[in-house]
């Protein structure tokens, strides 16, 4: 989707301190961080939700768990834990439609969150 906030991220339209890159997505820094360390693991090709992927983006969808693992030992923050975050729909949470993992640690969570 070609005015997509992510998808021009992704496409290095709009800049921002990406973390990690490679052919099927790129992590970045969250602009409005909730934690000391919050960062967002995008794909490159556009979904709107989570509802809208399938069993055949399964691989795409573990790929960026395992990238988020891999950001959060690059910083540092792997031993002491960190959260994953998928939001899907407004009333979850989600403010840009196009899917993400948020990354967050630094601090400790509670639980249940918000």
């Amino acid at each position: 989707m070609a005015d997509c906030l992510f998808c021009r991220i992704a496409r290095k339209d709009i800049p921002a301190k990406i973390v990690y890159e490679d052919q099927q997505v790129v992590a970045f820094e969250d602009i409005n961080p909730q934690a000391p360390a919050h960062a967002l693991v995008v794909p490159k090709v556009h979904f709107a939700t989570f509802n809208d992927v399938g069993a055949e983006d399964e691989a795409l969808l573990g790929h960026m768990m395992v990238v988020a693992a891999r950001v959060a030992k690059d910083k540092g923050l792997h031993g002491e834990g960190y959260r994953l975050v998928g939001n899907c729909q407004e009333s979850a949470g989600q403010s840009v439609f196009h899917i993400h993992l948020h990354l967050l640690c630094g601090r400790r969570f509670a639980w249940p969150p918000g």
